[in-house]
């Protein structure tokens, strides 16, 4: 899922100032040594673990990164969002590292792989340590877009599934061409994600999905144990969860062959994953509902993966757009305070200047909303204070001192 007489040369006079700001101005950071010393981040129970410290998160989505590191002229965007990401004191950014048989795709057929873009994505991953920046990091796409590949119950299309899906050993045993590093073996990466937004619609009572689900959770561990691991839910509750039901944005919801409890509850699956949009869901039940879940059933840590409100509802003010993200931010905090399973959220999604093809209804360009970009800084920062200040490194230390 995922542009917001006289002023306007003044605003487009600044957002330009802003952008060569973001690429070229701070020396100091851009000029930070290749692979950063990071360690792998491992789960105890229900939360995040690095470094023997507690680990909470403050994100964003820009699934973009790879597309844009073919290219010497667009790579400049992909530094650009990193060090802007680090410089609000965000430390995971989710992008893709899928694009299955289509326009510039990664794996042109199953096992097939388009060198090209592969170092596109050892770009990612390079530029990524050099600012301090983790990678969550999808394999797959249920969705269409960037060739994605249904799960479905009848067998000819599950198996063409899995067989797309098996040529991803070739992705977790790469060796990356900057950094040396097989990516199983590279802490950069935060975590798997093994598809996005799954769903089985032909099996609305979620057998289907949940097998699929145990054996490639299975498969991925077998070639990487350094890694936490996701599924990529909605956070949909599904016929085994009866009583939760009520909660989904609609009846619709409890068909689609997911179930947030049951799939999450995979011995394989490290953390839980949730979406939420306003436009459908009801926000603050939303959140706790499945914090309250880790808490008591799972025993998982909890991620808000993408939230986002749409830009084509001109209804929604700037401050309804702010008030909602504190409204998800403040209950992360209060769980993380807590030492609940609300462990980090990362926004759908955030962009540079000059890409509006790129722009799904849900992308802003942080800087260019003050609220927003100043709402961000404080959740990465009352977050790193829970944490400990003096656990913090580089920019983050820094920022929030």
């Amino acid at each position: 899922m995922g542009g917001n007489g006289v002023l306007y040369p003044i605003l487009g006079f600044a957002s330009c100032v802003a952008f060569i700001y973001m690429s070229f101005g701070d020396l100091k950071l851009s000029s930070l040594p290749k692979g950063l010393s990071l360690s792998f981040v491992e789960r105890n129970g229900s939360r995040f673990i690095l470094d023997g410290k507690p680990l909470y998160v403050n994100g964003w989505n820009s699934y973009w990164l790879m597309a844009h590191s073919m290219d010497e002229n667009s790579r400049r965007r992909v530094s650009a969002m990193l060090q802007a990401g680090a410089k609000m004191g965000l430390t995971v950014c989710r992008t893709w590292a899928l694009n299955d048989g289509g326009y510039d795709a990664l794996q042109i057929s199953p096992g097939q792989f388009d060198e090209r873009v592969f170092q596109a994505l050892d770009y990612v991953i390079g530029e990524a340590s050099r600012h301090g920046i983790r990678l969550l990091l999808s394999l797959v796409n249920n969705l269409q877009a960037y060739g994605g590949k249904k799960i479905d119950g009848k067998l000819t299309n599950s198996q063409q599934a899995e067989i797309w899906f098996f040529g991803n050993k070739t992705v977790l045993t790469r060796k990356n061409t900057i950094t040396g590093i097989e990516y199983r073996n590279d802490p950069t990466i935060f975590a798997w994600e093994l598809i996005n937004e799954p769903r089985c619609m032909s099996d609305p009572s979620g057998d289907t999905l949940q097998e699929w689900i145990e054996e490639m959770t299975g498969f991925i561990k077998s070639i990487d144990k350094n890694h936490l691991l996701t599924i990529g839910l909605e956070g949909f509750y599904g016929p085994k969860s009866p009583k939760k039901s009520a909660l989904n944005p609609g009846e619709w919801a409890s068909t689609l062959g997911s179930d947030f409890v049951r799939n999450s509850n995979i011995t394989n699956v490290d953390f839980t994953f949730v979406h939420i949009y306003p436009d459908h869901w009801y926000v603050s039940k939303w959140v706790r509902s499945h914090i309250e879940d880790c808490d008591k059933e799972l025993k998982k840590p909890v991620m808000f993966t993408e939230y986002g409100l749409s830009n084509q509802n001109k209804d929604v003010q700037a401050s309804q757009r702010e008030q909602f993200y504190r409204t998800i931010l403040d209950l992360i905090y209060k769980s993380a305070k807590k030492k609940g399973s609300g462990v980090g959220a990362l926004v759908w999604q955030f962009l540079v200047e000059g890409m509006e093809e790129y722009n799904d209804d849900f992308g802003l360009v942080p800087w260019e909303t003050p609220s927003i970009h100043k709402l961000t800084i404080q959740q990465s920062c009352r977050l790193a204070r829970i944490q400990g200040l003096n656990q913090q490194t580089g920019n983050l230390k820094q920022l929030c001192s």
